[in-house]
């Protein structure tokens, strides 16, 4: 019968991430309930940041002076909203479920010499403005050239455009002070509710006029509510200039769709072209499972060989001289030098590696899903926090091994080392965002939460961790070690170590990097990124490949009679991370239009932690692999 439970259980999950990975982001969990809404019911709009490409700094919506409601209302955020720069506030626009509106004015306003200037340095950023209705964000669709095909949808809306205007030589700006809003909406046929699915809208810039002096009720010449169409293309756009009075105002059309509600964040999540992605995926999984399993291949047909070999001559009691790894069998267990660094080391990537772990698998289950905003930075630090558990039992197992007695001493480096030195690198970011006066730039209050969590909840459980991970018996050699060690002979070119540190860290890289583009495509323009079914294959072939080339290196290592492997076979794998920072800088210079210090320096510092956890993690993978490796085959030959 629990073999039956088992079977079954192991099926339904074959199942899940099949359909995840055909799927491309599986069963979609969504972050909020429902919400049926009447006609007539009132549809209040909330702003979030403006984002730029270009400057990678968010700013808060009424940062620059647009329309404000009578109070402006926070709205509640997580911690990974606060650390995206999310600020989510409410807003003048007001709609009404399924009533359509025509030129409703917002408000007028008057610029003087600085608001112009605000505006005119958010256009020349190329800075969007972020809306939200009922957790959808705003999207601007952009028909294709092939007609036939589905628009693509940027998210947001441009503050204003650059450009000339009636044979003028000199360039202006143009503010869009008119949006034409759509919702979509699914309508239920047993009764008269209906659920929003779609959120979009086409910015405008239009020059309003009006008769008279202004007053509340005034009537737009250039606007007609009666018309089908408020805004004509012979309308002259809105510049932005010194004493110049800006009117604000917005259409709502509602339109009924056959998206049904739990389907409604497709269109966002498919904004790119998929097929270049897929077919990008599968191309890279075949060529890393097919260099896995020659790899595999020759390491088990020579491996054998050996081993039969060495077995074989101790039978025959032949009196012949030891060769290849056997021979340095008395000094392969030696502990390396700066054991104590290598076990803190390991201990983070274990605890980096059960963050990644638990994350995809959340991730894939569909549980992080992108209108639960933030939710995936929140979990991983979470996961962060509390797998210290694990990274302190790992490290102190490794020390003990190495007759280590000082464990309090490796678990407080074990808890502060790694974050300390990221909390240094996001400190000088976090001036410089600072500085400029970003949304970006973490408020104090979040900071103290990181703090608590570092030192209330992960410093201790590093502690707990390593503690019982001491007191568990020492990891037994299986072959004993020579109180002398012997001289290594001198190394061919190829056997350099930093040769074939840096030989090892591309196959690795190979895995991954065209996965890569999609990430920081998502990251850095701003794109949604959910198609964790395809993200997890590429991680547990990420896992693979870093085992693989680290004993295949490590093996040729001991077969040269060079016994330093400790360190070897971290860096071997950890080396992809240096591919990783030199293909990031590629893709600054190829795809980012950042053209500020500060901004490029935003990117380089995250793009830094970001090696510097990629090396972390790969680097402890490949150690465990040789690890494993080495004892396996000294155990499984007869040593005298």
């Amino acid at each position: 019968m629990e073999a039956r439970r088992s079977l079954a259980l192991r099926t339904l999950i074959s199942a899940i991430v099949l359909l995840s990975i055909y799927h491309g982001h599986c069963f979609y969990l969504p972050g909020v309930a429902p919400q049926d809404f009447q006609k007539g019911d009132l549809l209040n709009v909330k702003v979030n940041k403006l984002t730029s490409t270009k400057t990678q700094l968010p700013y808060s919506y009424y940062s620059v002076p647009y329309c404000r409601p009578n109070t402006i209302v926070d709205s509640r955020e997580n911690l990974g909203e606060v650390l995206r720069g999310d600020r989510i506030e409410n807003s003048p626009y007001v709609f009404k479920m399924r009533e359509a509106q025509m030129c409703n004015i917002v408000c007028i306003l008057t610029l003087d010499a600085k608001t112009a200037k605000e505006f005119k340095e958010k256009i020349e950023d190329e800075y969007r403005v972020n809306m939200i209705l009922d957790n959808l964000p705003l999207v601007v669709p952009i028909r294709r050239l092939d007609q036939e095909s589905p628009p693509v949808y940027q998210l947001g809306f441009h503050v204003g455009l650059k450009g000339q205007y009636t044979g003028s030589k000199d360039e202006k700006f143009f503010i869009h002070n008119h949006l034409t809003f759509t919702v979509k909406y699914h309508k239920d046929m047993l009764t008269d509710s209906a659920r929003i699915v779609g959120f979009e809208v086409k910015p405008f810039s239009v020059k309003h006029e009006y008769e008279g002096q202004w007053t509340e009720n005034t009537r737009l010449t250039t606007c007609d509510p009666h018309a089908k169409r408020t805004v004509s293309n012979s309308n002259s756009p809105q510049e932005v200039e010194d004493k110049q009075d800006i009117i604000f105002t917005y259409d709502v059309e509602f339109e009924e769709s056959d998206v049904k509600w739990a389907s409604r964040w497709d269109t966002y999540l498919l904004m790119s072209d998929d097929q270049i992605h897929w077919f990008s995926i599968v191309n890279s999984l075949m060529i890393v499972l097919f260099l896995s399993g020659m790899v595999a291949m020759i390491m088990l047909r020579t491996l054998y060989r050996d081993i039969s070999k060495y077995n074989e001559l101790e039978t025959q009691e032949e009196a012949q001289e030891e060769t290849g790894w056997k021979l340095v069998h008395g000094d392969v267990f030696r502990p390396p030098n700066n054991s104590d660094l290598l076990c803190v080391y390991v201990g983070t990537g274990v605890q980096f590696f059960g963050m990644m772990l638990v994350t995809m698998i959340f991730a894939v289950l569909g549980f992080l899903s992108p209108s639960n905003r933030g939710g995936l930075m929140t979990a991983m630090l979470l996961l962060w926090v509390f797998m210290g558990l694990f990274a302190g039992y790992s490290s102190a197992r490794l020390y003990k091994m190495f007759r280590g007695t000082e464990w309090k001493k490796v678990a407080l480096r074990t808890a502060i080392m790694f974050p300390a030195t990221v909390s240094a690198i996001f400190f000088v970011l976090n001036v410089l965002i600072w500085g400029q006066k970003s949304s970006g730039a973490v408020p104090f209050g979040t900071m103290f939460a990181l703090v608590f969590l570092w030192f209330g909840i992960s410093v201790p459980l590093v502690f707990v961790g390593s503690f019982v991970g001491f007191k568990k018996p020492a990891i037994e050699d299986p072959v004993k070690t020579n109180k002398i060690p012997r001289q290594i002979p001198e190394q061919a070119w190829y056997m350099n170590p930093i040769f074939s540190i840096l030989i090892g860290g591309i196959l690795p890289f190979g895995a991954v990097f065209i996965e890569l583009f999609f990430i920081l495509t998502s990251i850095w323009l701003n794109q949604f990124y959910y198609i964790f079914g395809f993200l997890f294959i590429v991680f547990i072939i990420l896992v693979i490949t870093c085992a693989e080339i680290t004993i295949v290196l490590c093996y040729f290592q001991l077969c040269s009679e060079d016994y330093l492997w400790w360190w070897r076979s971290y860096l071997t794998s950890g080396s992809s991370a240096l591919y990783l920072f030199l293909y990031a800088t590629f893709y600054f210079f190829t795809k980012l239009e950042i053209t500020k210090p500060v901004s490029g320096m935003l990117y380089f510092g995250y793009m830094l932690i970001g090696s510097y956890a990629f090396f972390v993690l790969t680097g402890t993978i490949g150690f465990y692999a040789c690890f494993w490796f080495t004892r396996l085959i000294y155990s499984s030959v007869k040593i005298d």
